[in-house]
């Protein structure tokens, strides 16, 4: 279910009978047509199971199961929104930073320590996005938000991309992240205090970087 961006606050999804999206609660600006919102205690298509790390932890984000025949407008808080085209691969993002999301997508939860261990659980701590993040598998759209707007950084065998942890949004494709302690220029002109980490992500895919250091 694809999205128009109408400009780079704001998209618009078309819903079509016997097809569903979900969205962020709170994040429907406006609709057109026959729309029903319906909230979502599962976390989405992935069920109980793939929220109860995230409950546990209280990361949890609320959802709404959108569906019926017309248009609708998301947008939420003011913050830059990106579409992401998955085309069978994975996009690893968290939850608060989903906006909407194409319900043919099959969603799930990921703890962090597995992906490079104590230090996949230490990037979580960093970057403030917890023990689990959310994946999206499959064919779809997703609606992403971050601050001060998106690049996406390709990410080849030959060329892995540093990135600094609080302007990491999200990444798909075939990619492995490590989190490194280096002392680089932060610490030179004061914004670090001790060791300066950085994300360093290998593979082949992409990673989407936003223009600023704030959370969500």
């Amino acid at each position: 279910m694809p999205f128009r961006e109408i400009n780079s606050k704001m998209v618009e999804a078309t819903v079509v009978p016997g097809q569903r999206l979900f969205s962020q609660r709170g994040a429907m600006l406006a609709y057109r047509g026959e729309v029903s919102f319906t909230p979502n205690m599962q976390g989405g298509q992935g069920g109980i199971m793939s929220m109860i790390g995230r409950r546990v932890a209280n990361e949890a984000t609320p959802l709404m199961t959108v569906e019926g025949s017309g248009t609708v407008l998301f947008g939420h808080g003011g913050h830059h929104v990106q579409v992401i085209e998955l085309a069978g691969d994975t996009l690893y993002v968290e939850a608060d930073r989903l906006l909407a999301f194409d319900g043919a997508l099959e969603q799930g939860t990921m703890f962090m320590g597995s992906q490079g261990g104590v230090m996949g659980m230490v990037r979580g701590q960093v970057t403030g996005q917890g023990l689990f993040t959310t994946t999206l598998r499959g064919h779809g759209s997703v609606a992403v938000m971050a601050h001060g707007g998106v690049i996406e950084v390709p990410i080849t065998p030959q060329r892995p991309v540093h990135v600094d942890p609080q302007a990491y949004v999200a990444h798909h494709g075939d990619v492995r992240n490590k989190l490194s302690a280096a002392l680089g220029w932060r610490d030179m002109v004061g914004r670090g205090s001790g060791e300066a980490f950085q994300l360093e992500l290998s593979g082949s895919g992409a990673v989407f970087v936003q223009a600023s250091e704030e959370k969500l």
